[in-house]
């Protein structure tokens, strides 16, 4: 047996021997397994009692989810990270994307390890206050791929609740990968008597990221997750005007650089307009976007992000994009929408309560 009442020769997405579909779900089709499964007694999961100490010290939980890929999610984990943690918040911020970890490099800790103490595993540490757990610090090169099945996700997830030594926090973050498959599965499974407190929903504008949205959604509700919000990111790109590259195409399909040129005749001849910000409709929003969703959806929309060029290098660096006035466009956003989340949900007041 691996990962605890997971057989080691187990089909993709299998349940565990203790639930009440062992041997009988589609998964268990084909398995050598599924007879023994079916009739093996079902008892509770030590591992959950183990789970339930661990989040005991744990004053809130928060998932992070999207419905497709390349949407921003672990951009704005990140960056709530960074901002709850700026409120002198104790944050731990959990990556259970297994197969495609990229806290790491959005937090400045490429080359970290997880050590052990007698505690248990041991959190990379940032700003202090900011404990992260990926599988991306286990590895041992940025280039190793990772190939598990349902079980081994579910094995890995588990050990991440259980063996890491978080402390005292006020919030985890776990930011999930995209859709809704086995980790998103497992980390309620595992944390949903602990209590969770819900989940923000990122988007873009565009119909084809909406639609997997509503998907995202019906699966929360099913799975009792409260949606806290929906975040529509990359809501057109807005960058200031003398920041653009200026291009000029041939009669041959040629694109010529004429940038320094543009900036130089606004300098002379309209220098009102070099504090000018540009903005442009990247994804096409004319049905609404994830606003009108969440109305036909009856969810809470937090609001709107640009796509700022420079949010996406604070992401490239590793670093906080409230620490200085580079990212101008995207962080009051995001502080809005962080803002509104703490209000709408009480979090501090339920903080000060429970001190």
């Amino acid at each position: 047996m691996a990962n605890g009442d997971i057989p080691e020769d187990a089909n993709g997405h299998c349940p565990g021997t203790q639930s009440d579909s062992a041997g009988k779900s589609e998964a268990c089709q084909g398995c050598p397994n599924q007879e023994a499964c079916a009739t093996v007694p079902k008892g509770p999961d030590a591992d959950l009692v183990v789970i339930a100490e661990r989040m005991a010290n744990v004053k809130h939980k928060i998932f992070v989810l999207s419905g497709k890929g390349g949407v921003g999610k672990s951009t704005f984990s990140a960056q709530l990270s960074f901002a709850l943690a700026a409120m002198d918040f104790q944050i731990g911020l959990l990556d259970i994307d297994i197969c495609g970890p990229s806290i790491p490099k959005m937090l400045g800790l490429e080359g970290q390890g997880i050590h052990k103490s007698n505690l248990g595993w041991s959190p990379v540490h940032v700003d202090g206050n900011i404990g992260v757990i990926s599988i991306g610090f286990l590895l041992p090169g940025p280039d190793e791929a990772v190939i598990f099945r349902g079980p081994r996700k579910t094995g890995l997830i588990k050990n991440f609740l259980k063996d890491v030594y978080w402390d005292e926090l006020d919030f985890l973050v776990v930011d999930a990968p995209p859709g809704t498959s086995d980790e998103q599965i497992s980390i309620v499974q595992c944390l949903e008597a602990t209590g969770i407190d819900g989940a923000i929903i990122v988007t873009t504008p565009q119909q084809v990221s909406l639609i997997d949205v509503r998907k995202e959604i019906t699966f929360c509700k099913k799975v009792g997750v409260k949606v806290l919000g929906v975040v529509e990111n990359m809501s057109g790109l807005c960058q200031p005007l003398m920041d653009f590259k200026f291009m000029r195409m041939t009669e041959t399909g040629e694109h010529i650089d004429i940038s320094e040129w543009v900036r130089e005749y606004l300098r002379e001849k309209a220098p009102e307009l070099q504090n000018l910000i540009a903005c442009s409709e990247v994804f096409d929003s004319s049905s609404g976007g994830a606003e009108k969703m969440c109305r036909e959806m009856d969810v809470p929309f937090l609001g709107k992000v640009p796509l700022d060029p420079q949010l996406c290098k604070a992401a490239e660096e590793g670093r906080s994009c409230f620490i200085d006035n580079k990212c101008q466009l995207s962080a009051p956003a995001l502080k809005i929408i962080i803002e509104k989340l703490i209000e709408n949900n009480g979090f501090s007041r339920m903080l000060v309560d429970n001190a």
